[in-house]
């Protein structure tokens, strides 16, 4: 039984687990319910979890100390926002797994089972990564910093992702850069509150606001080579209570992505350049403030040979090497700033089939059968590193 025919064997077992925690989203840092439970589980296989950075969990699978350290790493933390999938399992309390972290986290759950079942023949360490914080972008920096990558140090590691759209089961896998870096942009204005009878007598923070935003978007159409790729977007801008009220403050929230470092250093001046001038010619005061950022993820190209021949071996045509990359942003890039690492998609259900909706939608919906391919990626290609990077 190879480990895809194993996964599909222990598949009920994963649906149940990703049901769980589907129901019980938790946010950021603070998922008590989650890491309670994926400790639980990997206790009732034999493997001993440990905290790591706050509320991560870390375990090992492998006896031979002296082989190569593989790490597996799986988000599990939800949006906060309300889910409408109409599953009899969704959530209900405004936080919701829109974004398939309770998928990935059933997948490594399945893979370390599959993993452990093996252990002795394995050459070397698997470390599993359950992180918290991957939409806030500080849950990777929060385990580096409490030594995931340390005791025993990892040699090289590897990611996974739903892929909304894509037929049920596929893997999808390529090398170079395949997620755009992230930097969150919270501007802030301040102006002179007044009447609205009387705007000459005020400074009109949504009026800077406006030219604002219209300024930087001008950025990404006119300063930014039409070969390169940026995305420059605003989901929140606030101000004021009262219509007959000019307000004082006013608030911009958006984001950045980026593929080039070089881009993303250029576009980050600017947009501070921009903020600041703008809301000088106005009369009024801009900040810009970075609170989160996130480098672009890279696949080493040596991890993608290795693993994708081990995907090759155990998911046959399902997995394939494609050519995308995604202005999604991914905090795994914090590690494979560190390692070597590999990164992968597993498609969670097409059109054709009922899947219509993309990720963070409300209704997006993933096939479960999924599960089985993704565990299986994460346990064939931790053997297929582990058994191409044999310590002499």
């Amino acid at each position: 039984m190879n480990d895809l025919e194993r996964a599909k064997a222990i598949l009920p077992e994963m649906i149940a687990n990703r049901r769980f925690l589907h129901q019980n989203p938790e946010l950021g840092m603070n998922l008590k319910v989650t890491t309670e439970f994926v400790m639980e589980k990997l206790r009732d296989m034999g493997i001993e979890p440990k905290i790591c950075g706050g509320c991560g969990v870390t375990a090992l699978i492998g006896q031979k100390t002296d082989g190569p350290v593989f790490l597996l790493r799986a988000d599990m933390d939800a949006l906060p926002m309300q889910e409408e999938s109409g599953l009899t399992f969704a959530a209900a309390d405004g936080a919701a797994h829109c974004c398939g972290h309770d998928m990935h986290t059933a997948m490594l759950l399945g893979a370390a089972k599959i993993l452990k079942e093996q252990e002795e023949e394995l050459p070397g360490i698997v470390k599993l990564m359950f992180q918290p914080g991957e939409e806030t972008l500080e849950g990777a920096k929060a385990m580096i910093a409490d030594g995931i990558l340390e005791n025993p140090r990892v040699d090289a590691a590897m990611g996974v992702h739903m892929m909304p759209l894509a037929p049920a089961g596929f893997v999808g896998y390529n090398a170079g850069v395949v997620c755009n870096s992230s930097d969150l942009l919270h501007i802030a204005i301040e102006g002179k509150g007044g009447h609205g009878a009387s705007p000459h007598l005020s400074v009109d923070p949504i009026n800077v606001g406006v030219h604002i935003h219209l300024a930087l978007q001008e950025l990404i159409a006119r300063e930014v080579d039409p070969q390169d790729q940026a995305a420059l977007t605003f989901g929140e801008f606030h101000s004021g209570d009262a219509k007959n009220i000019i307000p004082k403050t006013a608030y911009l929230g958006g984001t950045l992505r980026t593929v080039r470092q070089e881009t993303r250093e250029y576009l980050l001046a600017r947009i501070e350049n921009c903020v600041e001038m703008t809301a000088k010619m106005f009369g009024a005061k801009a900040s810009l403030e970075i609170p989160a950022s996130v480098s672009a993820l890279t696949v080493d190209e040596t991890c993608a040979d290795i693993i994708g021949k081990g995907f090759s071996e155990t998911l046959g045509k399902a997995a394939a090497r494609v050519s995308q990359t995604t202005s999604g942003s991914e905090d795994f890039a914090e590690v494979s700033r560190l390692v070597p690492s590999m990164f992968f998609v597993v498609g969670g259900g097409d059109r054709e089939h009922g899947y219509e909706f993309s990720g963070h939608h409300p209704k997006v919906r993933y096939d479960e059968t999924s599960l089985a391919s993704g565990a299986a990626a994460f346990a064939c290609g931790a053997k297929a590193y582990l058994a191409a990077n044999v310590k002499s």
